[in-house]
């Protein structure tokens, strides 16, 4: 009697289709899923049509932004397919989709049909290569120019020898030339001292021209230097602004002999130098510079900076995370539906709190951060009130969702004893929802810690700002430093959190 039963509903649910087979298949042909919907099979052609409508028009304006000058379909057409090849795979997947459709709308009104996983598989096709087609995805570009990125992913990966320093003492005696010549003698240097000199024949002369008009000639003869130890020939012009010399593009060096003694000719080098460095005769200098001394290794200026600047990313996600918790617990009561459901004023409140968390979490920190950077300046106030007002909105919509999923029993016995909102809220409400609190505390600060380093790109303080300027000098050493820092920071942080999550949750 029940197997009886269960073939008479089984019958009840298999309804025929309003449309014979071959009708099914042409209003799919003309308007794909339309077939399908005839047929009975509703949520299929739904889904049929508007994956087919989609990728379409998603093909036909690639088509027209690849070739956006050319006018006319056949021209736009040429043109697409031969600068991207891949529209025309796209075009004949589309078409194989089309007929599928047709061929399934088909078989549909004839026979129900199963799950159409070829459909839906050609369809995620179909999208995947537009997707790659609006990508730019090259992947032979990738791999080809991979090698050329070595050497910085190794500065990256492989950051320390930036994080220390070696002072150096520098031997640095100059001499001061005229620039023109006004026949007086500047200096006499008594090179019987011991210490390193450097003299210059002539001591004076004219600079070279923008038209190729080379500089005077000078000799400096240099001696008491270090033998062996090379000696970097330096100027200073007028504003005391120092400069290498260079010979044909490369740094002037030379090499005392045993004795400590050089001897070098160059020509005086071209320079612009702006008004206000004064008329007439101009005072220059030249400089013999070697290493002296060398000292122990110190902690770089990079390496203090990034740890400055990772502490400050650590309380600018501190101290949001802290401001969100405290604006976000009343807000998440106040949007749970289980607790404002009592009056059309409290189901008003509801949907009120819910649309501003809605809005204010849809923009994300980046955009808060650039205009909080625009009302309080660059530094961490911008990115803590950034990632504060977004935790707010995060943090209220997690917590209203616990809230409404806890158990109604406790709430309904606290209540039928008299107990008003608050003691409801007080007695029946925060003691189940703690644990779920505190794992979506935990979670949100590892989630600000993470973004106060992306906030930092666009001046919201912390150690983002930093790499930013790092890489836009493209000191990628400097850069690893950064990245190590901020690594290390989080996964600290993971263990931390989850340690504090084992205790509460």
């Amino acid at each position: 009697m029940n197997s009886d039963k269960r073939k008479i509903d089984t019958q009840k649910e298999i309804k025929p289709s309003l449309v014979s087979p071959f009708l099914a298949a042409i209003l799919s042909a003309v308007i794909p899923g339309l077939g399908q919907a005839l047929s009975r099979a509703v949520q299929r052609g739904l889904v049929l049509a508007l994956g087919f409508f989609t990728s379409a028009g998603l093909l036909i304006w690639r088509f027209t932004q690849t070739a956006r000058r050319d006018v006319g379909f056949v021209d736009i057409f040429k043109k697409a397919i031969r600068l991207e090849p891949i529209l025309l795979v796209l075009l004949i997947a589309t078409l194989i989709l089309w007929i599928w459709i047709i061929s399934d709308a088909y078989k549909q009104a004839k026979r129900p049909q199963g799950r159409a996983v070829g459909l839906f598989f050609i369809l995620i096709m179909v999208f995947f290569g537009i997707g790659w087609q609006v990508g730019e995805v090259d992947a032979y570009k990738f791999f080809s120019e991979l090698s050329q990125a070595k050497g910085m992913m190794s500065e990256v990966a492989w950051p320390w020898a930036k994080a220390t320093t070696t002072p150096m003492e520098y031997h640095r005696p100059g001499f001061r030339i005229q620039v023109p010549c006004s026949g007086e003698t500047l200096e006499d240097i008594d090179s019987s001292e011991g210490e390193p000199y450097i003299l210059s024949t002539p001591d004076c002369g004219n600079l070279a021209e923008i038209d190729g008009t080379l500089g005077s000639e000078l000799t400096l003869v240099g001696g008491n230097f270090t033998p062996g130890e090379e000696v970097t020939i330096v100027w200073n012009d007028p504003l005391k602004v120092e400069f290498n010399h260079r010979v044909e593009g490369k740094i002037l060096r030379v090499i005392p002999d045993e004795n400590g003694s050089f001897e070098v000719d160059i020509t005086m080098p071209y320079r612009l130098v702006p008004p206000s460095a004064g008329e007439g005769t101009q005072i220059w200098e030249v400089f013999g510079k070697q290493i002296a001394s060398i000292g122990k290794p110190v902690a770089s200026e990079e390496l203090k900076l990034a740890v400055e600047k990772i502490i400050e990313t650590i309380f600018i996600g501190m101290m949001a995370t802290a401001f969100g918790i405290v604006l976000a617990l009343p807000f998440s009561f106040l949007a749970a539906r289980n607790l404002m459901s009592g009056s059309w004023v409290t189901v008003a409140i509801y949907f009120l709190v819910r649309t501003f968390l809605n809005i204010v979490r849809s923009i994300e920190p980046l955009i808060w951060a650039i205009i909080f950077v625009l009302v309080v300046g660059l530094g961490p106030f911008a990115g803590i009130l950034a990632l504060s007002i977004h935790s707010i909105a995060a943090l209220g919509k997690l917590y209203s969702e616990s809230i409404e999923s806890i158990d109604p029993g406790p709430i309904e016995a606290v209540q039928a004893t008299g107990a008003n909102w608050v003691q409801t809220i007080a007695f029946a409400v925060v003691p189940q929802i703690i644990p779920p609190f505190v794992s979506f505390t935990i979670y949100r600060w590892d989630i600000n810690i993470r973004m106060s380093t992306i906030i930092g790109f666009v001046g919201g303080g912390g150690i983002g700002y930093l790499l930013s300027q790092w890489i836009n000098k493209t000191d990628f050493e400097a850069a690893g430093i950064a990245v190590w820092f901020i690594a290390v920071t989080v996964a600290i942080l993971d263990y931390v959190s989850a340690e504090i999550r084992k205790r509460f949750v």
